[in-house]
């Protein structure tokens, strides 16, 4: 007798409602292109993501082969906020670079990449509903992490009329007045934008003391910079540790992408919300990593001027390449990136509509502009991110595209 099939239950509960507020994930759509290329036995040149393909500087990786073989006490949960050598290694090099003072006890801590580090600012202030100004393009977890939040970001433009440099006079008096965050990134990604001086910055001091906002800088990019640039933080500018604090990350300065490696520094009262949540939440970088950091930022920079040497010339490359071609580009004076408007024969279609038909046609991997906001729609991010060689092979490829216009 054959015995009724039992009817398989299983539960149903809806995720939290701020994950279905979330836009697509930007590298998440890039892989389902790539992916996609592959299969059709594509030679894909991967220009999207920011993630270094130069090693991690082998004086780094011996510092923690050492460490995780000769010190197995390294190998216990870590101080959340980060070991004391760790810390106040950070606050040297701002005394060496910037010429500024932190508290490496109360003013600086460690995180898990500085990604981790804005989402968990983010969770640190916001209560459901409560508003934080970002920029529009940003790196996605400016907004993601507000949306996580379950805050409500809200867009302060960037474009090529304001130089990428939001206009803080057209944020809205009740809108200011509700916010509490502050997202700002220089030298910035997407868009490569840079600022000379603090100029800048002394107006946003100025309008987050009248509004009563926290300001929060991503100051990742402030050693990959070409021909004498010179970044300023946010904290040098008078009155910044009242008002704000300063992430950074070792992932692009020393190939550490996959270290997941930051740290932050600020003012004690702002960042001791950050480092609560982060005791409940994580147990921090893991010790011999900190270490290995350590080692990164006290040891030769020689290091550092190879990389961005590497960068400079891939970018040399493609800018030449890309205007002989008749897609108009040039250098960035920061970060490992170059912000194209699409291509004018291309400009009817949506930046992801693009990506896709450059993928399909030439096996490149670019990351569309509408995945940083919606002032980024019309352009293209292409990250500096494969051998040298690699360049000449896009270029053909390219070359050819572009003659043949869109479908």
């Amino acid at each position: 007798m054959n015995e009724k099939k039992k009817k398989i239950k299983k539960v149903s509960v809806e995720p939290a409602k701020c994950l279905k507020e979330l836009p697509p994930y930007l590298f998440g759509a890039i892989d389902v292109l790539k992916r996609e290329a592959h299969r059709k036995k594509l030679d894909v040149i991967d220009l999207g993501m920011g993630n270094p393909d130069l090693p991690t500087p082998p004086h780094i990786v011996e510092r923690l082969c050492d460490t995780v073989l000769n010190h197995p006490r390294t190998h216990r949960y870590p101080q959340a906020k980060g070991m004391p050598k760790f810390r106040s290694t950070v606050t040297g090099w701002y005394r060496k670079k910037y010429g500024l003072d932190f508290d490496p006890e109360h003013e600086a801590i460690a995180l898990i990449g500085s990604k981790e580090g804005i989402a968990h600012m983010c969770m640190a202030y916001l209560d459901p509903g409560d508003i934080a100004l970002v920029t529009n393009p940003c790196y996605p977890v400016h907004r993601n992490g507000i949306i996580l939040a379950g805050g409500q970001p809200y867009d302060m433009p960037i474009t090529e009329k304001n130089n990428y440099i939001p206009v803080l006079e057209d944020i809205p008096h009740d809108v200011a007045k509700k916010a509490k965050l502050m997202f700002l990134n220089y030298p910035n990604n997407p868009t490569t934008a840079t600022i000379d001086d603090c100029s800048f910055f002394e107006k946003v001091v100025e309008f987050a003391l009248d509004y009563n906002i926290i300001v929060c800088h991503d100051l990742a990019y402030s050693e990959v910079v070409f021909d004498g640039y010179r970044p300023p933080s946010f904290m040098e500018t008078p009155g910044s540790k009242e008002v704000g604090m300063e992430f950074h990350s070792l992932s692009k300065t020393y190939n550490m992408a996959g270290w997941r490696v930051g740290f932050a520094v600020g003012g004690h009262d702002i960042l001791k919300p950050l480092e609560k949540i982060k005791s409940y939440l994580d147990y921090g970088v893991f010790t011999a990593i900190q270490l290995s950091a350590v080692k990164a930022l006290t040891g030769s920079q020689k290091c550092v001027k190879d990389t961005v040497a590497e960068y400079r010339r891939r970018q040399k490359k493609l800018t030449a390449g890309l205007n002989k071609a008749g897609w108009p580009a040039s250098l960035p004076k920061a970060t490992m990136y170059m912000w194209l408007r699409q291509p004018e024969k291309f400009r009817d279609m949506g930046s992801l509509e693009f990506a896709e038909l450059l993928i399909e046609k030439t096996g490149i991997a670019v990351a569309p502009g509408i995945g940083f906001g919606s002032y980024g729609e019309g352009y293209v991010r292409v990250a500096m991110v494969t051998h040298y060689q690699r360049f000449h092979d896009a270029l053909l490829r390219l070359k050819k595209f572009l003659r043949m216009g869109p479908p």
